[in-house]
């Protein structure tokens, strides 16, 4: 809801008010094109301001520590039961806090400390929660790495020849900067060819496998976490799904062995995005995701930007800023003078650190959301064209924020 109705903030707490106030602004004015980034609908906002927050629920629906639990047993199983309609999965847990907690719940559920597991390496297009030494995931586990190859695309040739090297214990397949579809299929072969569980992790398309625009790991996969937010256009938060012979596992997983009590209001918010999932213009939504994102790679591509595997298949890409010249430092932040928001980020085999990378990440959920489609994605291409190539001009910077505060007035975010 907009800011401008929380009368209560602004007499409590004009500080925070007026911070709010003003990323409300921002948000509005500007382009989002982090891929990570959506707008939630004022039904999951409302959601997640009410006083569910207020209870204490450890446990899960029929099973509580506290009274005082009819209704948050409600809200739990109508949210679970949508996420088995949405994605046709067998078991699902709905209370995971977020996307790293829920994989190292998943992790724990099937593995012990110094297990090996197969990932894909971070700077290839994984995750930190992947197996990257400075995180619990790779502190806790042996991971070896499978990554791309000069084309940009994974070889499952060369994933099976890990596989069987190495023999882990689990195979991880997901991705936070991949742009093409995943063999869910054959990384269950492979699996099953060595004895080894199959996890994936779905954060960045789940919105997109919900939809029916791009395959689901659900029939093959041993495990699946996805956060609700990204293209799921969720609240912050995640949720676990995995076969019935696991269930008990990950439920013991996520409480006692990570979380005590569940956000409430958050399940609640969870429920509501799930049914707005399960809506048939939510697949009209995911489909424009796609197109939009296709439009926007193909410009860039014709402006003379390398794209990391020629294409998209997905919500996401990743343009190698190298082709123009600049770092991806350099264009995230002559991008962001120009009300464009984007993420710098390293490209395969880059030799530039991940504080000062080659590449930048883009997505399209965001200005989907707000209604954009291919006439407007053009004008976006142009205007990251031109914000690149005139990094150091802060009045061309700013002509740009300007046409791009005229175009975000004509597609509103919702609720606002």
């Amino acid at each position: 809801m907009p800011t401008s109705q929380f009368q209560h903030l602004k007499m409590t707490d004009s500080e925070i008010f007026e911070a709010i106030l003003k990323e409300e602004k921002r948000q509005s004015d500007e382009l989002e094109l982090i891929a990570s980034e959506n707008y939630v609908s004022p039904a999951v906002l409302e959601a997640m301001g009410t006083i569910l927050t207020n209870k204490y629920s450890e446990g899960y629906p029929g099973k509580r520590y506290y009274a005082g639990q009819e209704n948050i047993d409600t809200v739990e199983n109508i949210a679970i039961d949508r996420v088995k309609k949405l994605f046709n999965c067998e078991h699902a847990n709905i209370q995971a806090l977020s996307g790293s907690p829920a994989n190292a719940a998943v992790y724990m559920a099937f593995l012990k400390p110094g297990d090996r597991v197969l990932g894909l390496s971070l700077d290839h297009g994984g995750h930190l929660s992947h197996g990257h030494p400075v995180n619990f995931s790779g502190m806790l586990y042996q991971f070896v790495r499978y990554g791309v190859e000069a084309n940009g695309y994974i070889d499952m040739d060369k994933v099976r020849e890990i596989a069987i090297k190495e023999r882990p214990k689990m195979i991880v397949a997901g991705f936070s900067a991949y742009s093409r579809n995943m063999d869910w299929k054959r990384f269950k072969e492979i699996a099953d060819e060595i004895g080894a569980f199959t996890f994936a992790d779905i954060a960045h398309i789940a919105g997109l496998i919900a939809g029916g625009q791009l395959d689901s790991p659900v029939p093959f996969f041993d495990v699946i976490s996805t956060t609700t937010h990204k293209t799921l256009r969720g609240p912050r938060g995640a949720i676990i799904m995995c076969k019935n012979k696991y269930a008990k596992n990950i439920d013991k997983a996520i409480f006692p062995g990570m979380q005590g009590g569940p956000h409430d209001h958050i399940n609640a918010a969870k429920a509501v995005a799930f049914k707005e999932a399960l809506q048939p213009e939510f697949k009209t939504y995911a489909a424009q995701i796609i197109k939009n994102a296709k439009i926007l790679a193909s410009e860039l591509i014709n402006f003379g930007f390398k794209i990391v595997s020629d294409g998209t298949d997905n919500h996401l890409m990743l343009v190698d800023m190298s082709s123009k010249g600049r770092s991806g430092k350099e264009a995230e932040i002559a991008l962001e003078k120009a009300g464009i928001s984007c993420n710098k980020n390293m490209v395969p085999f880059d030799t530039r650190s991940p504080m000062d990378p080659s590449g930048i990440r883009l997505g399209t959920p965001a200005v989907t959301t707000r209604g954009m489609k291919e006439t407007e994605i053009k004008l976006i291409a142009g205007w990251i064209r031109d914000a690149v190539e005139h990094a150091d001009d802060l009045s061309k910077l700013q002509s740009i924020k300007n046409e791009v505060k005229t175009l975000c007035v004509s597609f509103p975010i919702p609720g606002l």
